[in-house]
């Protein structure tokens, strides 16, 4: 059975929009999801860095994340009918949110093994056939086939097959090609 490794943040999870509406009432500072960007946050407010990486690492600040794609559910269940389901999230430089991540995905994908849950920093320790990311570092240093996950701060790079949306991932996996012997 081939493998699909994918991650959290901003493939399943809404990160941005959480942290945009989080910046709006803790700092009175309005951040569009799209505009949103921590290398410009550091640079137009380099006095909230500090404590916005304080907020994210609150045990709870991940808890309550929307689905970046209502179809992430029903299509991740199907998948897993076919194939080993990993989620690889890049954890490492927010501790803080290793059981809100935990307690989010046993919410939302109940089907899954939680024992498939892997929290890294580079994802090159992770050994599936595909994964499904929208950090275009994280699918460079992967060893299997990278797909990335279209958002707006990664349109210009075209190495990797790209899907916009989980109708999309679902259209490119289903149906599985069985292999003739």
């Amino acid at each position: 059975m081939k493998s699909i490794a994918v991650d959290m943040d901003q493939v399943l999870a809404d990160f941005l929009g959480k942290a945009s509406r989080a910046c709006q009432e803790r700092f009175n500072l309005t951040i569009s999801k799209e505009e949103f960007d921590v290398a410009k946050l550091e640079a137009h407010h380099p006095e909230l860095v500090k404590e916005f990486f304080s907020m994210i690492n609150e045990p709870d600040f991940f808890r309550d994340f929307e689905l970046e794609d209502p179809d992430a559910v029903p299509v991740l269940k199907e998948l897993s009918e076919h194939y080993e389901i990993y989620i690889a999230t890049a954890a490492m430089d927010v501790p803080g949110c290793f059981n809100a991540k935990y307690e989010w995905l046993l919410e939302h994908f109940p089907f899954l093994n939680p024992q498939h849950f892997i929290y890294c920093g580079d994802k090159k320790v992770v050994r599936a056939d595909y994964l499904i990311d929208d950090n275009i570092k994280q699918l460079r240093s992967f060893s299997g086939e990278g797909i990335i996950y279209s958002q707006f701060y990664n349109e210009h790079c075209t190495e990797f097959k790209r899907v916009h949306n989980w109708q999309e991932i679902r259209n490119l996996f289903l149906p599985v090609k069985q292999s003739t012997r």
